[in-house]
């Protein structure tokens, strides 16, 4: 009889505790919501860089995000910096979904027409038209702002194949050199801000 008062002690004792946290932070630990959250990532809007992306939670621990990069902007002079690109990235959360630290493994692919670029030496007298594909690894850390707004820090290295037509800068400038080339680098950098739906 005595362990039963004390069960009943504790249970009313704790539980108004573990109500108030709940309701303070109702997208703690292993809280079955969010499911689905949309995002900006500010350093591509920094850039004029028109993106979206949407992450799904896919499990405890894993979701897919699919951000989508649109710049269509020509600038005077025939300076280009257009491109379409979509980098969808299946996540593996040490914690749990939207919690903390994250693994990534991402492909991409990009449509670009880029030139006549002067702080950059290989894009100030020449323009390039052509597509990219590749993937990656990531690693990144969200961390939440309140029970609908967060942030996320992430960066990623991988591979990418690039096919490429180079031409002269001046608009309609001439053909020099069609031709492919691999690059191994930095495949994406974010901070991104985010806002779940549910």
């Amino acid at each position: 009889m005595t362990r039963i008062i004390l069960i009943f002690i504790l249970v009313f004792t704790l539980a108004p505790g573990v109500v108030r946290s709940q309701e303070v932070f109702p997208y703690r630990l292993y809280d079955p919501i969010p499911n689905i959250a949309v995002k900006s990532n500010l350093l591509y809007d920094v850039s004029l860089g028109l993106n979206l992306g949407i992450e799904f939670k896919l499990s405890k621990r894993f979701t897919l995000d699919v951000p989508v990069i649109y710049n269509p902007i020509d600038f005077k002079d025939n300076t280009k910096w257009k491109n379409l690109t979509v980098q969808p990235e299946v996540r593996y959360w040490f914690s749990e979904s939207f919690v903390g630290h994250f693994f990534g493994i991402h492909t991409h692919y990009s449509d670009f027409n880029v030139g006549n670029i002067g702080f950059i030496s290989s894009l100030k007298d020449h323009r390039y038209r052509g597509w990219l594909a590749g993937a990656g690894v990531s690693w990144g850390y969200h961390w939440l702002l309140s029970p609908r707004w967060s942030m996320e820090t992430t960066i990623g290295f991988g591979y990418a194949y690039i096919d490429y037509e180079k031409f002269e800068a001046p608009k309609c400038g001439l053909k020099l050199d069609e031709g492919t080339t691999h690059y191994v680098g930095l495949t994406k950098v974010g901070l991104s801000l985010i806002y779940f739906l549910k």
